[in-house]
């Protein structure tokens, strides 16, 4: 069997937080193709992959699909003196994710068969409110009730309101992005309110998760950290500072008392190493179609069990991610949860062969091989985004 292509597919779609998804296809000449995901969270960054992944598909054709770390180590080495991260890693991670799909559908597994073999049965979930529905606290409530009621005992939402003067409809900070970490006393303010309504109506048997984004400075993140400890009795704070600086992770994790969670803009083993050396984190987050795909997820995952870290895979895209950090976390045994970025995720339903089953707040995954999901080829094309 030897690869014949490597195919990007833009999509629109309104079940992207973004507008759309990036799906890769790896073909073959024997007829079996596997499914990867990259999605990112900008139009430019979506667009500027789908010129690499073309490029590296020129480079890997006639390979041996088989051959997943030799391809992982080709292409990630490929980039070395341009930099190995960011786009490098995430066309390495879509690639890697559909290699092993092909490869459990040549054998005749799901991948978790090949990995290990499973520790658990099912795959907890964490997930999100619609905070676009945050109208009212009535509103607020009644979207947290639903996730309640849905079986799911986690949930995490980013409480702080953008900051800077609004044009065209946009505020500052949401335009054009972090500039100097600040948030005003008034809005840290309704942030507490909110994570203090959101902790009484969830009650005391649910985690409540703050994500922030990487937004803030050192001293404001630590101001808000320690104000949502009071307001909601948090039980973690995520992505503190923008993640270029490990120092001002260091210096909050000193001052404040929530567990620390961290790695969704984390690429390779070789980022995170520095993160659990110096006790940096108590979660780790890596998302699967980003830092390196199945084979460096599961790598990640063996150096935090080493320092006794739970693994919770990041995820706000397809589903594809969702699924292949599934994969993955069934046979870990050091797993917290999965996200998902809706309670519901029949948002889905039309990108895949059947739905996926979340029912209760856990992720069922079935004995069907690869990924265990096919994708809808003809909504595909009918909603492809063509590129000049």
């Amino acid at each position: 069997m030897k690869i014949t292509s490597i195919r990007p597919w833009l999509i629109k779609s309104d079940a992207s937080y973004w507008g759309e998804f990036l799906f890769v296809e790896v073909t073959t000449d024997e007829g079996v193709s596997g499914w990867g995901e990259i999605t990112t969270t900008t139009r430019l960054a979506n667009r500027a992959l789908c010129t690499i992944l073309r490029q590296i598909g020129v480079a890997v054709t006639g390979e041996d699909p088989a051959r997943i770390e030799h391809l992982w180590h080709k292409i990630f080495r490929s980039f070395t003196y341009m930099g190995s991260r960011g786009a490098a890693v995430e066309c390495v991670s879509a690639i890697d994710i559909a290699l092993w799909d092909i490869r459990g559908k040549v054998l005749g597994k799901p991948i978790y068969e090949l990995l290990g073999g499973p520790v658990r049965d099912e795959i907890a979930l964490y997930t999100h409110p619609n905070q676009a529905k945050f109208t009212s606290k009535e509103a607020v409530v009644r979207e947290i009730l639903d996730i309640v009621e849905s079986g799911h005992t986690a949930l995490k939402f980013d409480p702080f309101p953008h900051q800077g003067h609004s044009a065209d409809g946009l505020p500052r900070e949401q335009r054009d992005g972090y500039l100097d970490g600040s948030m005003t006393r008034k809005d840290e303010r309704e942030a507490a309110e909110l994570t203090a309504l959101i902790r009484e109506t969830a009650g005391p048997d649910v985690d409540v998760l703050i994500d922030a984004h990487g937004r803030f400075d050192v001293p404001t993140a630590i101001r808000l950290c320690r104000s949502l400890e009071e307001a909601g009795q948090i039980d973690w704070f995520e992505e503190p500072c923008p993640p270029e600086s490990l120092s001002a992770l260091k210096q909050v994790r000193e001052k404040v008392s929530a567990a620390i969670s961290w790695g969704e803009r984390g690429h390779t083993k070789w980022d995170f190493v520095p993160v659990l050396e110096n006790r940096l984190a108590d979660y780790i987050m890596p998302d699967i179609t980003w830092t390196g795909g199945i084979t460096e997820f599961k790598k990640i995952s063996a150096l935090c069990e080493a320092y006794y870290i739970p693994v919770s895979p990041h995820d706000a895209a397809g589903p594809i991610n969702v699924v292949a950090g599934a994969q993955v976390m069934m046979t870990v045994p050091n797993f917290y949860r999965l996200e998902t970025s809706e309670w519901n995720l029949g948002k889905y339903d039309h990108l895949i062969d059947r739905p996926l089953d979340v029912s209760n707040g856990s992720l069922k995954l079935t004995q069907r091989p690869g990924l265990g999901i096919e994708m809808d080829r003809d909504y595909l094309q009918a909603h492809e985004i063509e590129l000049a």
